[in-house]
């Protein structure tokens, strides 16, 4: 199967002959895929080579101009190092653009911690009004990258990961999506955690939500699953644990909840190991997901 990012790039090639707005922004990673868009669109496919700071400034001007600027490379490099220049270029400027982002939390363990991102989605909670879709399979990232791009001049962050689930679902672009029902407790399960996820609540009393766009998030389809299945929820994120308690206690901010926050802690691993490895050990597998909810909510399950 390919990857999400294998997609990534005939997509928006794609994007770039149906639509004279469209423009990429690259900082060298990912630049090889785009060769023959760039000999049919020379002036709107655009390598900075490696100054991630550059790369979006660049998108920043393109956008002022009108167009759709699509920026590429690693997470940790499109929106940690260069937040700077995200929040002034983009925010303060009040343009839109699509960053799509790889590597995500961990996937690529021997480039070390320069090469991860966990807290991504963290950091761009500090701004408003952004776009957030973390896709759990390459059918996903296709669809939304479009959606990403079709949204006039929002601002959006697409995340894509070597990780994903066995299966594609039809996702919108903005609503959470029912996978199972149940009596006693939500568990909201984020792009690639989708199938642990699964797998560890298999014959627990619980309801599962499926979220691949995560900003805005669905604060109503929340609301519909805890009507039937009540209040306490459980959030198993791809990226920095507990990103989006706050969006659960707002959504729910007129009912007594408990919120229980599952994803990649803050403390540091130092060995390479794999990826495999480091999902174990961040309590992402599905073992570790079943032991954590289930002693959360309890004998009810």
């Amino acid at each position: 199967m390919d990857t999400m990012r294998d997609r990534f790039a005939p997509v928006v090639s794609q994007l770039l002959d149906e639509d004279p707005r469209v423009a990429v922004v690259l900082a060298e990673i990912g630049a090889v895929p785009f060769e023959e868009a760039a000999r049919r669109h020379p002036d709107r496919v655009v390598n900075v080579g490696i100054r991630e700071q550059l790369l979006v400034g660049a998108g920043a001007g393109l956008a002022l101009t009108g167009m759709r600027p699509v920026l590429h490379t690693f997470a940790s490099f499109l929106v940690e190092r260069p937040f700077e220049q995200v929040k002034l270029d983009f925010q303060h400027q009040g343009v839109g653009a699509v960053l799509v982002s790889a590597a995500a939390s961990f996937d690529w363990p021997a480039g070390g911690f320069t090469h991860m991102s966990p807290g991504d989605v963290a950091l761009l909670d500090t701004l408003d009004g952004w776009t957030v879709h973390v896709p759990g399979h390459p059918d996903e990232a296709e669809t939304l990258l479009r959606h990403a791009v079709a949204a006039g001049d929002d601002r959006v962050y697409v995340r894509l990961s070597a990780q994903a689930n066995l299966a594609g679902r039809a996702v919108d672009g903005h609503r959470f999506l029912p996978v199972r029902a149940g009596r006693h407790g939500v568990v909201v399960a984020v792009g690639p955690t989708l199938d642990a996820t699964l797998e560890a609540t298999e014959g627990l009393d619980v309801s599962v939500l499926y979220a691949t766009t995560v900003r805005p998030f669905d604060a109503a389809g929340l609301r519909r699953a805890t009507d039937a299945a009540g209040t306490d929820v459980v959030l198993v994120e791809p990226y920095l644990s507990g990103t989006s308690t706050r969006a659960v206690n707002d959504a729910l901010a007129d009912l007594p909840h408990r919120v229980l926050g599952l994803g990649v802690g803050r403390r540091e691993l130092r060995r390479y190991g794999t990826v495999e490895e480091h999902v174990v050990a961040q309590g992402l597998d599905a073992r570790s997901l079943r032991e954590q909810i289930g002693g959360f909510l309890g004998a009810r399950v």
